[in-house]
């Protein structure tokens, strides 16, 4: 297991190489200093000597890849690659365009993004499991079909449906929340109460169908027909056995997903207010902020590739037959 564990950390160092060098090339396929400059400084009519101060402020005016004013290690070095980023690798963020620390805006934000994550990841997990083992113990009868319906049109609902629908009748209709915003400690339960509950709709249809899927799958299997067999309930065989041995793949979604719960989520803070990771994020690609932008992507990543080996080792928990050797 740990020379497992090792060498998919090796394999991760390469991919954030990867995707270090790729974030680098998108972003300065379709942009150019000189635009960040206008964009940053506002406007079109910006005069050349203020986008080349801009630029020489903040180190842009260094070519990107090579620089062929030095020799030697030095015109790797004295590029905007090296400089923005190399320095990630040792989870060196720097500065955004503005001057701001991003390392310190990542730490405050973390709060938020937890908070509204956190409680949408736990509550929509288990109200999906639950609702797909619901209708998987009536399988076969009306209730059954109506919950795969509903589940369909659930599915065939945009996200950004539920949020303006949620705003419309809690906030203005009923009052019971507000529309946007945040605050610290538990007055923020007023504020995150619609979002929660967005996140867990927007997710219950594709989830519960997926999971009812797998524990139909499961209940056919001989295990559970021998099971029944012996006189258990069909409450035992649900939750005994086929969540059980269902578990696997329920993992392998679950758990590569809980390191990205840091990351907030983009659409629903920037709806709401909330001042999270999600919504400097957003903040950053519109002001075309790449130092932002590369630190969020190349954070993502890590994230991601962590929530993979965990989800892994998850496996051995769930399934004692599974070994990585």
């Amino acid at each position: 297991m740990i020379n497992y564990i090792i060498r998919r950390l090796v394999y991760g160092v390469f991919i954030l190489l990867g995707v270090n060098l790729l974030t680098f090339v998108l972003f300065f396929a379709v942009n150019t200093p000189d635009d960040m400059a206008r964009l940053s400084i506002g406007g079109q009519r910006v005069s050349q000597e203020a986008i080349e101060k801009w630029k020489v402020e903040r180190g842009y005016d260094k070519p990107l890849f090579h620089n062929v004013e030095h020799t030697g290690t030095q015109a790797w070095t004295d590029t905007i690659f090296y400089q923005r980023s190399v320095p990630l690798l040792r989870f060196d963020f720097g500065f955004s365009d503005e001057g701001r620390d991003i390392g310190h805006e990542v730490k405050s934000r973390m709060g938020p993004s937890l908070a509204l994550a956190i409680p949408t990841f736990l509550l929509g997990l288990g109200v999906s499991v639950s609702f797909s083992l619901m209708l998987v113990f009536f399988r076969g009868t009306r209730l059954d079909f109506a919950g795969v319906v509903f589940c369909v049109v659930l599915l065939s609902i945009s996200g950004l449906f539920y949020i303006i629908a949620g705003q419309w009748l809690f906030a203005k209709v009923l009052r019971w929340v507000p529309y946007s915003g945040y605050v610290e400690g538990w007055q923020s339960i007023r504020f995150l109460a619609l979002p929660v509950l967005v996140g867990i709709l927007s997710r219950l249809g594709a989830e519960s169908r997926f999971y009812r899927t797998l524990f139909i799958e499961e209940a056919g299997k001989d295990y559970v027909r021998t099971a029944r067999a012996k006189g258990l309930s069909e409450r035992a065989v649900l939750f005994g056995h086929v969540l059980r041995n269902a578990m696997l793949p329920i993992l392998t979604g679950t758990v590569s997903t809980i390191p990205l719960l840091f990351m907030g989520s983009l659409i629903a803070e920037s709806f709401f207010g909330i001042p999270g990771l999600g919504s400097y994020t957003i903040d950053a690609i519109n002001a075309q902020d790449f130092s932002i932008v590369r630190a969020m992507v190349f954070l993502g990543s890590c994230l991601y590739i962590v929530g993979l080996i965990l989800a892994d080792i998850s496996y051995t928990f769930a399934d004692p037959r599974v070994r990585f050797e």
